[in-house]
């Protein structure tokens, strides 16, 4: 269309030396804390259940008060009913006119609508996400969500680099030559009832 000059001029943020908020700090929400630190200076927080045993990164045991604290709020939770709607309007809220927020956990942890409506009403500057509320089929709310010029939004692709895939293939071999060969496994999933 021709408006890529004025996109270009769009004040944007830089991340360095900012406060970054993590919900869920689990493997890939570690991973994601280290590079932030290291690569970015960044003053990492993080919200779990509980605290995570060794880990020096601020533990808040209120998202509320995460969300009030980070620039940028990284959303690495897993689904179901115990995250459903976690970041909700006044999570949304707390994170500011400033704040951003970015999901690559599961589609269920943010309230869509209020996001929509905090994405609107500028309550908050922004949202990445490579997961929505609804997938894996096309949500219904989606064309009211691509309305918003401050949100960003993948199919969940964050995971699909050639060497993410090479990697996935590799441990599931790794792990069918244990079971077969009568060793421990290299990641095992416990399930319940």
């Amino acid at each position: 269309a021709g408006g890529w000059q004025e996109h270009w001029r769009v004040d944007t943020p830089t991340i360095s030396g900012k406060c970054l908020g993590i919900l869920g700090l689990g493997t890939i929400g570690n991973r994601i804390a280290h590079r932030a630190a290291r690569g970015f200076d960044m003053e990492i927080g993080y919200h779990n259940r509980k605290a995570v045993t060794g880990s020096s990164y601020r533990y808040f045991d209120s998202l509320i008060e995460l969300a009030t604290w980070a620039d940028f709020l990284i959303c690495a939770a897993p689904g179901g009913a115990g995250t459903r709607h976690l970041v909700n309007a006044d999570v949304l809220t707390a994170l500011g006119p400033q704040g951003y927020v970015v999901n690559i956990g599961r589609g269920t942890v943010i309230d869509t609508a209020a996001l929509i409506d905090a994405l609107r009403s500028q309550r908050m500057a922004g949202a990445g996400l490579d997961v929505l509320e609804g997938e894996p089929s096309v949500p219904p709310i989606l064309p009211e969500l691509l309305q918003c010029d401050n949100v960003v939004v993948t199919p969940h692709v964050a995971g699909r680099a050639p060497e993410s895939r090479t990697a996935a293939t590799a441990l599931i071999l790794d792990n069918l030559n244990a079971y077969f060969a009568g060793k421990p496994l290299l990641s095992p999933v416990s399930f319940k009832g």
